[in-house]
């Protein structure tokens, strides 16, 4: 049995405002409410002040227009809101290994879907590559902030269960 490390908030609120331009800006209350209602989060050995991922289910009363979107077209789903890896961090599996776990608990949990968005501008070829190779499929396109920034939706499909 793995330990886990207790989350680190204001170490994970500096990372991700270190990030807004991939992600979006979250105060302490936010990032908390956030916390509080994921249906998932991994954090590195820090707590999350290094890498993190928060993901929440369709029935998050949450009002991000990335989330509303999904909700409008799925019934049922796992939304990654968002995944950030320090620099010094990069290429040490974080990622994978985040998104692993949150695939094995989505399934278990009786999800097919797991949702996230990619910004294509300003664009973000690395998280394209990362999606695309782990099976994500586009399923549309929105424009946001008005019109500053334009985004990917994208889908991954899980093992469906034996009938």
């Amino acid at each position: 049995m793995s330990v886990v490390p207790a989350i680190n908030l204001v170490g994970m609120l500096a990372l991700n405002q270190a990030h807004v331009l991939e992600t979006s800006s979250l105060d302490y209350a936010a990032l908390e409410n956030l916390i509080e209602q994921a249906f998932h989060v991994g954090t590195c050995d820090s707590g999350g002040m290094d890498a993190f991922l928060i993901a929440v289910d369709q029935d998050a009363d949450y009002d991000s227009p990335n989330f509303l979107w999904f909700r409008q077209r799925f019934t049922r789903f796992v939304y990654i809101d968002r995944v950030i890896v320090a620099e010094s961090q990069r290429q040490r599996g974080w990622g994978r290994r985040f998104y692993a776990d949150l695939f094995a608990a989505a399934e278990a949990a009786g999800h097919d879907v797991v949702c996230c968005e990619v910004n294509q501008v300003p664009p973000n070829p690395g998280s394209d590559a990362f999606h695309r190779a782990l099976g994500f499929e586009p399923v549309g396109t929105a424009t946001l902030a008005g019109g500053v920034k334009t985004v990917s939706y994208l889908v991954r499909k899980l093992a469906q269960p034996e009938v």
